[in-house]
């Protein structure tokens, strides 16, 4: 029993051998033993099996029944066999008694060519391995193998009764599969298997023979001693070269298609071991005495000998190098070079580029050797390139590295490249370059070169000597300026060149910049008069004692340095310095700016006065700057004064349209009258804009009434308590109401001034208005808070008369109309179509009626007749008041004053055709102006291209207030109340 694989051998008395795993199931098939088995016993691995009976002897079986030989004969039938557990050895017990011991030897058949490797394995099986990919093949055997040899694409097996030949299927190198190509079906006695291309070679005691695939002795060779050792050396197929070492010392060189054999050298020690070199030149033999001894084959000569060694394998890929193995060592040697030792156990079979092939006991294996030993022997020897061809073999980056610096030292260009090319150093490769280019163009100073290259190294000092040698000190003050060992450099400034002085100098303030020493810096750049640099470094230090200094100490023509002071004088908020700098170049445009940046206004005024062609840069600059602190009015006016009209009427449309989304309709109002005397401005000024401006204007102006109006209606809605009277609400609400029949004005809530009329309409009898204000609103989106109280002011209204209160009704002047509450018309009389002028604080309707002049007389000449004061005959003593200010203009009337008499020719002018739908003006002639009294006359005095407007007094008694600047009109209280209590006129604030 196999009891390591749970196998059974069965040997039985039918001469036959059978195995069985302990499920039952027999494995394989039966054997014929030709004899009566008596014992049978395993190895203790299970490998092989001992059985012996009545052939009288012990055979040796492998695990799968295949008999591989006799362990040992005897006189009679053998009854017991042993193994010795984890041995080779065997005790065999026969039937007369006698027991013997033998040991099994079990020796390694194997074949080795170039990187194929083929062994024995079970000793029926044959492994081919590739030693460089490692890849490994197995093929089957059932007979035992006792010779194996390899060579190319070609792979030989003998067996006791033939010999197989294989051969690979491609060419590929890489190709590990084999088949059969030939058998020579025949037995044959040989001590070693050689195979070609072509034929197998059988080597017995001292004889050659030379057998084709067929089986065909083609030649022989008989030796004068004992054949040691047998390799092929390569050669055409069927044409190949043997190397043949024999016992008595003499090597031989034989072709397979030549009878004779070539003596190449005798020795007197016996050969264990060959190798000739790859291009042929040399020969390597290991002799019985361990020794290795290399001898040149073309004139016999010893080059050199090595003691021990086992086994020498020359390298492939290297002409002058070999190594050998003995002792536990392997010896590298390289040319004639001292040998390279390291550890390792086992026999040196094969070597090629940096892999040596290596056989230790049964396993082979392949080392990788670094072959650093040997390329820094050759370069010891200043042999480039014979140490490049080393290192290609296989050594370290550090290595390659070693080898490049060397060569260059060398001044050996082409393998220094070679090497930096393999380690990808481009800063040595671009010097390589640059030195190659400059001996292209005629320059050959090894000196200078080697120069150069002990300065990339860093030798510097080794590397100005030789610029000195060479007569080129400006580059070794070069390389110590660009290191900044100035001390250095000084040595070699020459004769005292300026300038290399000043470089040197500079340099040294670049370096002192760098190493942040600022200060020390700027006195270098100073003293080599690079100022500009200088300033940077003050600047950006924020030195401002320094960089006065320079300003101060540099000319005035020297304007770009200059201008950095300044800028630097700037930016460090020192506009005092940046003044002075600006002086004195003269850039008066610069200064300018300088006072606008810093918001010096004054300085900036004074000099646009002086500089007049500077107003633009000063005024909108600091226009802008009012509109950026929200000062828009001034800004405004900046602008204008700075003649920029249109960036004025973009600052107050903005302004206008920012209070009207904030719901300051006040300040929109006032924005808008502002707007609406821009424009007049504009048309003043610009005859081809005069038609769009005058619109503009008029627009305006209306809009400025709107939302002053609607600035009180917001109020009452918005706030809980009211500052108006009913009365002035109700006026406010119905002049809104009549201001609106065409448009809505943004911000502007028609529910809000509905609200307003309908409640105060409610609250003084006008019913029927309020209901037709309720009745409105219905019609509109009404806010959730006010739906409760409109809702019920639309029931409750209901319950009331529908008329309106006859005090409420107002009255024209001109025609005595009484007109509506409700007017279609707008703010006209329905009858005469006379315009109403209305308080602007109550917005009840003055007694004033606006006239115009006849054809052809002047606004002047108009006031100079007016105030020629050529009063009618009154029955008393006129006592009228008539005050005159900056502020307002006003006409006041006592008490006691009589009633003008009703022969007023103004009076008469005031009658037109009844029932017409056209407005009649009233227009006044030169005896009319003369009739009037100066204190019955308000006029607006508009500036050009506007005419002025005339209005007439129609009750004296009642004393009217006109602003001289908006010539908004206001009851004389009115208006002083309101001055009281704003100290301006409510609506331009002046």
């Amino acid at each position: 029993r196999d009891e390591r694989n749970d196998i059974l051998a069965v040997a039985d008395w039918g001469q036959k051998l059978s195995f069985y795993h302990l499920s039952g199931k027999q494995i394989g098939k039966d054997r014929v033993l030709n004899f009566d088995p008596c014992c049978i016993s395993y190895f203790t691995k299970g490998e092989y099996l001992l059985l012996g009976g009545s052939d009288r002897q012990v055979s040796l079986f492998t695990r799968d029944g295949v008999r591989l030989g006799t362990v040992g004969e005897q006189s009679s039938w053998v009854w017991t066999c042993k193994v010795k557990p984890d041995s080779n050895y065997v005790v065999i017990g026969c039937q007369d008694g006698t027991i013997s011991f033998y040991q099994l030897i079990f020796s390694t058949v194997h074949g080795l060519y170039k990187d194929r490797y083929a062994y024995r394995d079970n000793m029926t099986d044959v492994i081919v391995q590739h030693l460089i990919t490692e890849q490994k093949v197995r093929i089957k055997g059932r007979e035992l193998v006792k010779k194996i040899a390899i060579y190319k694409n070609r792979l030989a097996i003998q067996l006791p009764e033939k010999i197989l030949i294989y051969e690979l299927y491609s060419d590929d190198s890489a190709d590990m599969y084999y088949r059969v190509k030939e058998k020579i079906i025949k037995k044959f006695e040989c001590n070693l298997l050689v195979v070609c291309s072509d034929h197998i070679i059988l080597c017995q005691e001292k004889r050659l023979q030379c057998l084709s695939f067929s089986g065909v002795k083609e030649r022989e060779w008989l030796m004068e001693s004992l054949i040691r050792y047998i390799k092929v050396i390569g050669g055409p197929p069927g044409r190949e070269g043997l190397l043949v070492g024999l016992k008595n010392g003499q090597i031989l060189k034989i072709f397979v298609d030549n009878a004779l054999a070539i003596v190449l050298l005798k020795q007197s020690t016996a050969v264990r071991c060959l190798d000739m070199s790859a291009s042929r030149n040399k020969l390597a033999v290991v002799d019985e005495n361990d020794t290795c001894l290399v001898y040149d084959i073309h004139t016999k000569e010893l080059l050199f000998q090595e003691p021990n060694a086992n086994s020498v394998a020359w390298n492939t890929q290297c002409e002058d190098m070999l190594c050998f193995s003995g002792g536990g060592y392997l010896n590298i040697k390289a040319s004639n070079f001292p040998v390279h030792q390291q550890k390792l156990q086992g026999f040196v079979v094969g070597y090629n580029g940096s892999k040596i092939f290596c056989l230790h006991v049964f396993s082979m294996s392949a080392v990788e050797v670094p072959q650093s030993a040997p390329m820094y022997q050759y370069l010891e020897r200043k042999m480039f390139k014979e140490a490049y061809q080393i290192a290609c073999l296989g050594v370290t980056d550090a290595d390659w590295r070693e080898l490049a610096m060397e060569a260059l030292e060398g001044l050996e260009f082409e393998t220094a490249k070679k090497a930096f090319t393999r380690v990808r150093d481009l800063r040595y490769l671009e010097l390589i370059s640059s030195i190659e280019d400059r001996k292209k163009h005629g320059e050959n100073s090894n000196d200078l070169f080697l120069a150069d290259v002990y300065a990339y190294q860093g030798k510097f000092h080794e590397a100005a000597k030789l610029y000195k040698r060479s007569g080129r000190e400006n580059l070794a003050l070069e390389m110590y300026s660009d290191l900044r060992m100035f001390d250095h450099a000084k040595e070699f400034l020459g004769s005292g060149d300026p300038k290399d002085t000043k470089m040197l100098i500079k340099k040294q303030a670049d370096w002192a910049k760098d190493i942040n020493e600022p200060k020390a810096a700027v006195e270098m750049y100073l003293s080599a008069g690079e100022h500009m640099k200088a300033i940077e470094i003050s600047g950006d230090h924020g030195w401002v004692d320094m960089l006065i200094e320079i300003a101060r100490k540099l000319d005035k023509a020297e304007r770009e340095p200059l201008a950095k002071c300044a800028f630097y004088f700037k930016q460090l908020d020192n506009p005092g310095y940046a003044a002075e700098t600006y002086m004195k170049v003269g850039d008066l445009k610069a200064l300018v700016q300088l006072h606008v940046e810093t918001h010096h206004w004054e300085e900036a005024f004074a000099l646009s006065e002086k500089r007049p062609e500077f107003k633009d840069e000063v005024y909108v600059p600091y226009a802008q700057w009012l509109a950026e602190n929200d000062r828009f009015e001034e800004a405004q006016k900046a602008f204008h004064k700075a003649g920029r009209q249109r960036e004025a009427v973009r600052v107050l449309e903005q302004l206008t349209h920012n209070a009207v989304v904030e719901s300051r309709f006040n300040d929109a109002a006032y924005y808008y009258w502002m707007l609406s005397m821009q424009c007049l401005d504009i048309a003043q000024e610009n005859e081809g804009q005069q038609t769009e401006m005058l619109q503009k204007f008029h627009h305006f102006q209306h809009l400025a009434e709107v939302y002053h109006v609607y600035h009180f209606i917001q109020r009452y809605t918005e706030e809980p308590f009211s500052f108006h009277l009913p009365e002035t609400l109700f006026n406010i609400s119905r002049f809104l109401l009549h201001s609106l029949t065409k448009e809505t004005p943004l911000g502007i809530s028609k529910v809000n001034t509905l609200l307003a009329l309908a409640k105060q309409s409610k609250a003084l009898g006008a019913y029927k208005l309020a209901r037709y204000a309720y009745d409105k609103l219905q019609g509109l989106q009404i806010p959730e808070r006010f739906q409760k109280s409109v809702e019920l002011g639309s029931l409750t209204i209901r319950s009331k008369p529908f008329h309106d209160s006859e005090e409420l009704v107002p009255l024209c002047y001109r025609c005595s109309t009484n007109n509506p509450l409700l007017n279609n018309l707008g703010n006209v009389c329905i009858n005469c179509r006379q315009p109403f002028i209305f308080s602007a604080s109550s917005y009840e309707v003055l007694h004033l009626v606006e006239f115009y002049l006849e054809d052809g007389i002047t606004d002047e000449e108009a006031v100079a007749l007016i105030d020629l004061e050529a009063p009618r005959v009154s029955k008393r003593e006129n006592k009228w008041q008539e005050m005159m200010s900056d502020h307002a203009q006003s006409l006041r009337l006592d008490d006691s004053t009589d009633i003008i008499e009703d022969d007023d020719p103004f009076t008469a002018k005031l009658s037109f055709e009844q029932g017409g739908s056209e407005f009649v003006p009233v227009v006044v002639s030169r005896a009319v102006l003369r009739s009037m009294s100066r204190r019955d006359v308000l006029i607006k005095r508009w500036p050009r291209p506007l005419r002025w407007q005339y209005f007439r007094s129609l009750l004296p008694d009642a004393s009217i207030t006109m602003c001289p600047s908006c010539f908004q009109m206001f009851h004389t209280e009115d208006y002083e109340l309101l001055i009281l209590q704003h100290n301006c006129c409510p609506f331009c604030r002046r």
